[in-house]
């Protein structure tokens, strides 16, 4: 779906059919609509992101129905549940092997600050070890919750220089 305030645009006049866009706005356009997560379900956050995928929440509208459970086919980490220290080296790898450009959802309080956990084991915080783009608040969230932060991280996504990222890499 192509909104009025995008910078595709289509030109009537000019024959055969002709799209003239910048770059960085098509690139980006393919990226905010292909967003392939990698769910990591640490704990009972990941109950309410087995909830999007189904029929109510839906979660392909928005083009990130492909949960890929193969860190090198996916570029959305969303980090659902409590992130304990023995766990965390196994995240940072997964985030480590995943292609770029790559983002990460924290989901849930346990996820964004350690949640209710204060104890030697908890990590406080995922961002702590992976560079987090959007966090979700809740106890568990609701799945509405994390196609809002699908939604801002579309949006981040959308206004990222992406033809010089591609050009310096």
């Amino acid at each position: 779906m192509v909104t009025a305030n995008t910078e595709l645009g289509y030109n009537s006049k000019v024959e055969g059919g002709v799209i003239v866009s910048r770059a960085d706005a098509a690139i980006n356009w393919i990226r905010t609509n292909s967003m392939w997560p990698m769910p990591m379900g640490l704990a009972c956050c990941a109950i309410e992101l087995m909830a999007v995928g189904g029929a109510r929440f839906d979660i392909a509208r928005f083009g990130a129905e492909v949960m890929r459970f193969s860190p090198r086919q996916s570029d959305v980490m969303i980090v659902a549940g409590t992130v304990t220290y023995k766990m965390a080296p196994q995240v940072r790898r997964i985030y480590d092997q995943m292609a770029s450009p790559k983002w990460v959802i924290a989901m849930g309080a346990c996820a964004s600050s350690g949640g209710m956990y204060r104890s030697y084991a908890t990590l406080q915080g995922v961002d702590r070890i992976v560079p987090v783009d959007v966090y979700v608040s809740g106890c568990p969230p609701r799945p509405e919750a994390l196609l809002d932060a699908l939604m801002k991280l579309q949006d981040k996504v959308r206004r990222e220089p992406a033809a010089r990222r591609l050009l310096s890499a």
